[in-house]
């Protein structure tokens, strides 16, 4: 029977947004060393607080497996004369692996036998190796930032303070960071910050909550949700609903209580996401609401301790919003007094990026882009498209936004409301900047998307064209988000629109400002789009090569792109799918590095090449035509009366034939056949059977 693995890293305050990832890499990096190590196991768990990163082995085996190493020699034929004797160079390998001659064994492969060396390796004790795999799995640990502290080079995200490491009940003897491994785990900073001995997970458990801790994570947004809910209802209302603040809160806290103040309800005559943002992104409390939804001027916070006494905890929590929401209000006045539009010649002194200009800059930029757009969409909107692309930035000038950056957009929409403008217009102002993460909500009106499209892909092309793309996992202006949002509106709105040309607008509008020559800036704007077109159809369940085909034969106009994927889906089971892949890949084979050429059906030699010839010339009108149309899977079920002609044209007819002329006109044939097919997919991608 398997033995219990516990290990726990005692750290400073480690950020909540940093926890979730790194319990899961610590399974998943326990669960390789032991794998890599031969150590069998049971159940790997993980569990955290924002000063502890525990983990707990089930099942852990008390040895390695043993392992039989086989290494092969020379050829029997070669190891021994016809007298038995070894040859000198079976004599050589069995000096090399260290045994006798007469210890060789034989390994029949498909190659013939050979001679071979087997070796036993006998498992360690696993309670020899975990003092070098638990440090492994401790400095394996990746972190968003982690940092040095004192003169050690070790990194991690925040300075270690005790180590806790058994195996069956007895320490695992390492050290790391300047610190010993032992037996002792530590509570609550506040409320119990002594250390105290543990034995095992079921005592550790135990003796954590008794100091209050609740290690799970789990437990603990459960306790979190559950208190908050009954202190919303204690005065007549729900909590908003807010998972990533639920997630934020339980990683805040080792032992949450649950606090429940108020405001003045004056404050409630600030636009809903003001109060809003303010509670959650920067106090961290949840909001409020009535029976209909509205907000009710009261607040659910989460504390990290007991209070002795809570009401003096309640009111400095209402202090804290007070303040908060007193300063919301003050910029919102002050802002008030200054139209928006009055306020877009402030965009001149607001910085977008030092290689791109200025915000000012920056919108005239997206607002000739987004008139390109809407010509193609619905040119009627075109002047709602103007004036929703002239105002979009101007709220960056407001003293609201600039104290928080969260609501751009929002403010935007509020203060072009207040000015009078067309609500279309004040919509779209705050529908620009959707979405505002990934799976996001999405534009609703076309102005909001035409503006939203407009402005992202001018930061794409911009940042492209001075040489600051995305490398790696860096980021900075995120442009993978702005990316995912252009296709994702497109593809919700169903739009028609080639990104290529768009690109070309957007780099023309960019001119002088571009540090990189304009076809290189659209080739690598193409992939970084095709890149994520191609990861969100992977994500959405969709098989590999289908997508990997249709992206091949072109994937500029994205709704197509998207149909065509799913034609090519249904097309899968049709019964002359595979023999059509196969032949096709034949083709693309034979005729790569051709050029086009004119086909002369009088060269033809034998009836294949004419009912091969005879039968596309019959389908390749309808097939373009119902390409044309956006029917593709009709398009290939047309296609595939091709199959029998071409598998009779390959069965009968040398492509390559030595007289030019017979071989330039096949190939040609060959090469139409095959540019009729690349208009939905390049079936060479296609994973074929056989």
């Amino acid at each position: 029977m398997g033995k219990e693995l516990l290990l726990e890293i005692g750290t400073e305050e480690i950020p909540a947004a940093f926890l979730p990832k790194a319990l899961t890499d610590m399974a998943e990096i326990t669960r390789k060393e032991l794998a890599a190590n031969r150590i069998r196991h049971g159940e790997v768990r993980t569990m955290g607080t924002p000063r502890r990163l525990f983990l707990c082995v089930d099942g852990v085996a008390e040895r390695q497996e043993d392992q039989v190493i086989e290494k092969l020699g020379p050829a029997r034929s070669v190891a021994f004369d016809d007298q038995g004797n070894p040859s000198r160079a079976v004599l050589g390998f069995a000096k090399g692996q260290g045994i006798a001659v007469a210890e060789l064994e034989t390994a029949t492969t498909d190659k013939g036998e050979y001679v071979c060396a087997r070796k036993k390796i006998t498992g360690e004790a696993t309670a020899g190796l975990l003092p070098f795999l638990l440090p492994r799995v401790i400095a394996g640990i990746a972190f968003r930032k982690s940092m040095r502290w004192s003169d050690l080079e070790f990194r991690f995200a925040r300075p270690i303070h005790w180590l806790l490491a058994l195996f069956d009940g007895r320490i695992v003897p390492f050290r790391i960071a300047e610190i010993e491994t032992g037996n002792a785990s530590r509570g609550h900073r506040f409320m119990s910050p002594a250390s105290f001995p543990v034995a095992n997970g079921k005592e550790y458990l135990v003796k954590t909550r008794e100091h209050f801790v609740i290690v799970d994570p789990a437990q603990r947004k459960r306790i979190i949700a559950e208190e908050a809910k009954k202190a919303a209802q204690s005065v007549g209302g729900s909590i908003l609903p807010h998972e990533e603040l639920l997630e934020t809160v339980t990683f805040l806290t080792e032992y949450p209580t649950i606090v429940c103040g108020s405001f003045d309800p004056e404050y409630l005559k600030l636009p809903r996401e003001v109060l809003i943002t303010t509670m959650i992104s920067h106090q961290k409390y949840f909001p409020v609401l009535d029976n209909n939804g509205a907000l009710l001027p009261f607040f659910i916070a989460v504390s990290n301790t007991v209070a002795r006494d809570p009401a003096v905890v309640r009111r400095g929590n209402e202090r804290v919003i007070r303040a908060r929401l007193a300063d919301a209000r003050f910029f919102f006045e002050e802002d008030r007094k200054i139209p928006l539009e009055d306020r877009i010649e402030g965009l001149r002194k607001v910085t977008f990026h030092t290689l791109l200009g200025t915000s000012y800059e920056k919108v005239l930029r997206f607002r000739k882009l987004a008139a390109v757009i809407v010509a193609r969409i619905d040119p009627a909107l075109a002047p709602l498209v103007e004036r929703a692309a002239t105002l979009a930035k101007a709220d960056l000038d407001t003293q609201m936004v600039g104290e928080f950056a969260e609501l751009q957009g929002i403010m935007g929409r509020e203060y072009a409301l207040l000015a009078g403008e067309d609500p279309h217009v004040a919509k779209a102002v705050y529908e620009h900047c959707l979405p505002t993460a990934a799976g996001g909500g999405l534009p609703e009106t076309d102005v909001g998307a035409i503006v939203s499209i407009a402005d992202k892909l001018d930061s794409i092309t911009g940042f492209f064209g001075v040489g600051l793309a995305p490398t790696g996992t860096a980021d900075p202006y995120a442009l993978r988000r702005q990316a995912l949002g252009v296709i994702n509106i497109i593809l919700n709105k169903r739009y028609l629109l080639p990104l290529g040309a768009l690109i070309d607008e957007s780099i023309a509008i960019l001119g002088p400002l571009l540090k990189r020559p304009a076809g290189e800036v659209k080739a690598d704007v193409l992939e970084f789009f095709r890149g994520r077109f191609e990861n969100q159809l992977l994500s959405q369940g969709h098989p590999y090569d289908v997508v990997a085909a249709v992206v091949a034969a072109g994937a500029e106009d994205l709704v197509r792109a998207e149909e065509k994927v799913l034609a090519m889906i249904a097309f899968k089971t049709h019964p002359d799918f595979q023999p059509l892949a196969i032949a096709f890949k034949r083709v693309v084979n034979i005729i790569r590095g051709f050029e086009n050429g004119a086909v002369d059906p009088s060269l033809f030699a034998s009836p294949q090449e004419t009912e091969l010839h005879e039968a596309f010339v019959q389908i390749r009108q309808t097939v373009l035509a119902k390409i044309s149309g956006g029917d593709y899977l009709a398009a290939l079920v047309e296609m595939a009366r091709l199959r029998k002609p071409v598998d009779a044209f390959f069965e009968a007819v040398l492509v390559m034939a030595e007289e030019e002329r017979l071989r330039f006109n096949r190939l040609s044939l060959l090469k139409e056949i095959a540019d009729l097919f690349h208009g939905i997919a390049d079936f060479s991608r296609i994973v074929t059977e056989g």
